[in-house]
C-alpha cells in the first residue's frame, strides 16, 4: 500500500507521461497512460484495503476482512479523513460481535471523522444505540434510534429499530 501523497505522485507522473506521448504521436499510449493514471485517483479517494475488508464483510467472513485492515499500518498517514471513518466504522462491526465496549470507541470516532453514505451513519448509530441499552441508559439509546431512523432513508433498518424500541420499553 502507498501512502496517499506517493499515489497523487504517481498518478501525475503517469498523466505527464500520457502527455509526453501524445505531443510524440503515440496516441495509444498516451490513452492507455491516462487510463492507468485512474487507479491511483480511485485508490486515493478508495482505499483498496478497506475495499477488500468491506468485501470480506460482506460474506461474514470476520477474520478475513481483519486480514486486510491490518495491513493498513498508519491510518492517519495512509488515508484520507473519510477513509480514517470507515476503517474506525469497520473495526467497530468487527468488534461489536465480540467486545461491545471497544465497538463503542470505534463507533463514536468514525461518526466523528465522518461516513460519506447515511445508511452507513445509520447503522453506526443503532449499534451505539444498542450498546447504550445494554448499559441500561435509556434517554441516549432513544436519541440514538431516532437519529439512526431520520439517516435511514430507504428504510433497510425498520426492523430492527422496532425491535430496539421494543426492547427498550422492556428495560
Amino acid at each position: 500500500m502507498y501512502n496517499k501523497n506517493i499515489k497523487l505522485i504517481l498518478a501525475a507522473a503517469i498523466i505527464g507521461t500520457g502527455v509526453w506521448q501524445f505531443t510524440e504521436g503515440e496516441i495509444g499510449n498516451g490513452i492507455f497512460l491516462i487510463l492507468l493514471s485512474l487507479i491511483f485517483i480511485l485508490f486515493y479517494f478508495k482505499n483498496e484495503f478497506i475495499i477488500l475488508a468491506f468485501l470480506k464483510l460482506r460474506k461474514q467472513d470476520f477474520p478475513g476482512a481483519q486480514k486486510w485492515l491490518s495491513k493498513i499500518k498508519d491510518p492517519q498517514a495512509a488515508l484520507v479523513r473519510k477513509q480514517q471513518g470507515y476503517y474506525e466504522y469497520l473495526h467497530g462491526l468487527m468488534l461489536s460481535q465480540t467486545n461491545l465496549m471497544q465497538a463503542e470507541k470505534h463507533f463514536k470516532k468514525a461518526i466523528e471523522l465522518g461516513l460519506s453514505m447515511d445508511t452507513d451513519l445509520a447503522i453506526a448509530k443503532l449499534n451505539l444505540a444498542g450498546v447504550a441499552m445494554s448499559r441500561r441508559r435509556k434517554l441516549e439509546a432513544t436519541n440514538l434510534m431516532n437519529e439512526a431512523k431520520k439517516l435511514d432513508k430507504q428504510g433497510l433498518l425498520k426492523d430492527q429499530i422496532k425491535m430496539m424500541k421494543e426492547q427498550l420499553k422492556k428495560i
